[in-house]
């Protein structure tokens, strides 16, 4: 990997990082300070077309069900999509207080696609859907 793909690497995992913070801090304004104006979301039931729709969301989410929410994450993959374009795949799951492991049903497959702007990597969009057993 060349220096500058490491960089690029740190970069996204600190993008990656922020947002996980922000959720667990239950801060929708934090959560989506590394998104791109034109950020999409896209979840089972859901679609928010821009950055504004996301923060809206995310801060009635904090607000009542997912309020005291922390989430899991584990990097399944990062690759580049030429210079300035990535996509992250992660294995993600919600955590309710006082869970500690994400039950199989509500672990989540998610895809992060990110584009660098002016130097600096942002999510340009996000889509999960569950993980499926085998069998499903």
């Amino acid at each position: 990997m060349s220096d500058s793909r490491a960089a690029d690497v740190t970069a996204i995992q600190a993008v990656l990082a922020d947002s996980y913070r922000a959720w667990d801090g239950g801060d929708a304004t934090a959560m989506v300070a590394d998104y791109t104006e034109d950020a999409t979301v896209l979840m089972p039931g859901t679609y928010h077309p821009d950055r504004e729709a996301i923060r809206a969301g995310m801060a009635a989410a904090f607000a009542g069900p997912l309020k005291g929410t922390s989430t899991s994450n584990e990097r399944i993959s990062l690759r580049f999509l030429g210079a300035d374009a990535a996509i992250a795949l992660i294995e993600s799951g919600i955590l309710f207080p006082g869970e500690t492991e994400v039950p199989a049903e509500r672990r989540v497959n998610a895809s992060w696609v990110f584009e660098k702007r002016d130097g600096r990597w942002l999510v340009a969009a996000y889509q999960n859907c569950p993980v499926l057993t085998p069998g499903q």
